[in-house]
C-alpha cells in the first residue's frame, strides 16, 4: 500500500429486515403457508421477529419457533418439511378420501365423495360427543403434533422468538392467545378444534373451539409488545367472490370464508383507523405508532378450492399447496421487499 493511502473501505453487512408473520387458519390449505415460510426462509435479508398462527396456522408457527431457535434458518425448513410429511402420511389412512375413480372425476375436491357426504351427513345429524362417547377422543392431529413439537424449548430456548397461539374459550366466548412458554400439544388441538368435528379441548379447566373464529389470526399481539412495525398476513381464506353461492355445499364455502375472516377485517378496520388518526396528528406517538401492513396471498388460485378440500390430505395435493405459496412469497418479494420497514403493501380497502 502507498505511504499515505488509507486502508481500504470494507462494506458493513446489511442488517436483515424484521418481519412479524400472521399465519390464518385453514384445515390442510395451511400447506400454502408452508410454502410461503419456507421461502421467506431461505431470503437472508428477512428476519422473523414474532409469529401469531391460528389452527393450521398456529401449528405452522409453533414449529418454525422452534425449529428456528434449533437449527436457524434451515432447521425451520427441515422441521416443517417434517411436520408435512407427517401429516400426508397420518392422513394417508383418513376415510375422508377420494377413491382413485372419483379423483379421476374431480381431482382435489371432496364434496361429491362418498365418504364425504356420508361425514357431513353425520355430522349435522350427530355432534362428536354422540359419535364419540369416550373420554379419550381419536384425533389424527394429536399423535403429528405430539411426535413434531418441542415443548421445553418452545418454553425455555432463549433463542426461540415470540409465538402467539389462539383459541375460542366455548364458555365466555372470548378469544384466548396463549404465548410461547403455554403452548403445547393440547393448545394447538385447542386452536384446531372444529366443533362439528372435535370434542372441545379442555385447558386449565376451560373448554376450546378453533381460533379462527375470534382470531384468524390475532394481530395485536404482534404489535402490543412493541416488536417490528411490519406485520405480513399469510391469507388463505378468499376475501372476495363474485359468483354468488346457490349449492349447499358452496353456501357452506363462503360461510366458512367469511366467519374465519371476520376478526381479521375486524382488526384490520382497527388499525386503519389508528394509522388515520396519527396521520391527522390526534394521536401522540410513541404511545400510538405507525405499523406496515402487508399481506401474501394468491386468491385466484385458492378460490378454487372449495371447503371439502380443507381436510384433504393427499400428498400431490399438499405439494401443489405449498408450490403456489413459494411463488406467492416469491411475488411479495420482488415487488414489496423495498417496502418493508417504510410503509404498507397492502390494499386495506379490501379488509374495511
Amino acid at each position: 500500500m502507498a505511504e499515505g493511502q488509507g486502508a481500504p473501505a470494507v462494506a458493513r453487512p446489511v442488517a436483515p429486515k424484521k418481519i412479524n408473520l400472521a399465519l390464518q387458519g385453514g384445515g390442510t390449505h395451511g400447506a400454502f403457508t408452508w410454502g410461503v415460510l419456507e421461502r421467506l426462509l431461505e431470503d437472508e435479508r428477512l428476519a422473523v421477529d414474532a409469529v401469531s398462527g391460528t389452527s393450521a396456522g398456529g401449528i405452522n408457527a409453533a414449529i418454525l419457533v422452534q425449529g428456528l431457535a434449533a437449527g436457524g434458518r434451515q432447521g425451520a425448513i427441515d422441521a416443517l418439511n417434517k411436520l408435512w410429511n407427517d401429516v400426508a402420511l397420518r392422513l394417508a389412512f383418513s376415510p375422508l378420501r377420494n377413491t382413485p375413480w372419483e379423483k379421476a372425476l374431480w381431482g382435489h375436491d371432496l364434496t361429491y365423495s362418498v365418504a364425504y357426504q356420508t361425514f357431513e351427513t353425520l355430522s349435522r345429524v350427530f355432534s362428536p360427543y354422540h359419535l364419540n362417547p369416550l373420554l379419550a377422543e381419536f384425533n389424527p392431529l394429536r399423535q403429528v403434533i405430539s411426535e413434531n413439537l418441542d415443548e421445553a424449548r418452545l418454553k425455555q430456548d432463549a433463542k426461540a422468538i415470540r409465538l402467539f397461539i389462539s383459541a375460542t374459550n366455548v364458555r365466555t366466548g372470548k378469544p384466548r392467545v396463549f404465548g410461547r412458554a403455554e403452548v403445547t400439544t393440547d393448545v394447538i388441538l385447542a386452536s384446531a378444534c372444529l366443533p362439528n368435528v372435535f370434542r372441545a379441548v379442555e385447558i386449565e379447566g376451560e373448554p376450546y373451539w378453533d381460533g379462527g373464529y375470534l382470531g384468524n389470526p390475532a394481530l395485536w399481539p404482534l404489535y402490543h409488545e412493541r416488536g417490528a412495525p411490519d406485520i405480513v398476513v399469510v391469507q388463505i381464506n378468499a376475501i372476495l367472490r363474485e359468483e354468488l353461492p346457490t349449492t349447499p355445499s358452496d353456501i357452506m364455502n363462503r360461510l366458512n370464508e367469511i366467519s374465519f375472516n371476520a376478526s381479521l377485517m375486524a382488526e384490520m378496520r382497527a388499525i386503519d383507523f389508528v394509522q388515520r388518526l396519527l396521520d391527522a396528528g390526534r394521536l401522540e406517538q410513541p404511545r400510538y405508532r405507525r405499523l406496515f401492513l402487508h399481506v401474501i396471498e394468491d386468491e385466484a388460485r385458492m378460490r378454487e378450492f372449495k371447503l371439502s378440500t380443507k381436510l384433504n390430505g393427499d400428498w400431490e395435493f399438499l405439494q401443489t399447496l405449498k408450490a403456489y405459496g413459494r411463488e406467492a412469497a416469491d411475488r411479495f418479494l420482488a415487488d414489496h421487499f423495498a417496502a418493508i420497514g417504510r410503509e404498507s403493501t397492502l390494499d386495506i380497502q379490501r379488509y374495511l
